[in-house]
C-alpha cells in the first residue's frame, strides 16, 4: 500500500492545539507535540475513551498496544509507564490519573459487532477511519486501541470479564508526550456490557499541569 507523508518536519515554534469536545457516539483527534501534556477527561458517567496515536512524521509508526504490553511487562497500566510504538520507542508517559482503571487487551468495535448485540450506532473502527480521511491520514493499518477507563478483569484461568464502569464526571488522565503525534479518541459504543453506555471527553493539551488547573 503506497502512504501519504504529510511533509512535517519539527518546528521551533510551539503551537498548542486547541481544546476538542468528542460527543458520545463520534470520534475526536487532536495534535499534540513533543513535550506537551494531553489530558483525557470524562465529561459524564461510564466514559470510554478508546485512545490511538499516528506518529506525525511517519504514518507507519502508530501507538501500539501490544508493544506496549510486552515493553512493559504488564496488562495494566500505572504510573510512569511508558505507552511506545510500533517500533519499541515511547510515544507518551503515563502521568496523573484519576481512575486508574483501563484495558490493554480488548480491540476496538465496529459497527457489525455493535449490531449482532443490539446495539446502534457506527463502531469505533469505522468512527476511526473516518477522522483518518477527514484529516488526510493515509497509515497502512489500523492497530488496536488502547481503552482508557475501561474496566475489566483477567482471572486466573485466563478469562477477560468486564466490570461496570465506575467512570465518573470530571476523571481524567494526562500523559507526558514525547513524540509529535495525531491522537485519535473514539467516544464510540464498546459494546461490551457494563463498559457500553457512551459519554462525551474532552481533549484538551497544556505545556505544565499548572495550565489545565487554570482553565
Amino acid at each position: 500500500m503506497l502512504l501519504m507523508r504529510e511533509s512535517y518536519e519539527e518546528t521551533a515554534v510551539r503551537t498548542l492545539a486547541e481544546p476538542v469536545q468528542v460527543a458520545p457516539g463520534s470520534v475526536g483527534s487532536i495534535r499534540v507535540l513533543r513535550g506537551q501534556l494531553l489530558r483525557i477527561t470524562a465529561l459524564g458517567e461510564g466514559a470510554v475513551a478508546s485512545l490511538f496515536g499516528f506518529s506525525l512524521a511517519d504514518p507507519a509508526v502508530w501507538l501500539s498496544v501490544h508493544h506496549t504490553r510486552v515493553f512493559s511487562n504488564s496488562y495494566l497500566l500505572g504510573s510512569g509507564m511508558r505507552l511506545v510504538n510500533n517500533r519499541r520507542r515511547p510515544m507518551m508517559v503515563l502521568g496523573k490519573d484519576s481512575v486508574k482503571r483501563h484495558d490493554l487487551l480488548l480491540p476496538a468495535s465496529t459497527t457489525a459487532f455493535l449490531a449482532e448485540r443490539g446495539y446502534q450506532g457506527e463502531g469505533c473502527l469505522e468512527g476511526v477511519r473516518g477522522e483518518l480521511a477527514r484529516l488526510g491520514r493515509v497509515v497502512p493499518k489500523l492497530p488496536d486501541p488502547i481503552n482508557l477507563f475501561m474496566h475489566v478483569k483477567l482471572t486466573r484461568e485466563g478469562d477477560i470479564l468486564p466490570e461496570t464502569n465506575q467512570t465518573k464526571a470530571g476523571d481524567s488522565i494526562t500523559c507526558r508526550v514525547v513524540m509529535d503525534t495525531e491522537f485519535i479518541v473514539s467516544a464510540c459504543n464498546t459494546g461490551i456490557e457494563g463498559n457500553d453506555k457512551p459519554a462525551p471527553l474532552l481533549l484538551s493539551v497544556a505545556e505544565n499541569l499548572h495550565d489545565f488547573n487554570a482553565e
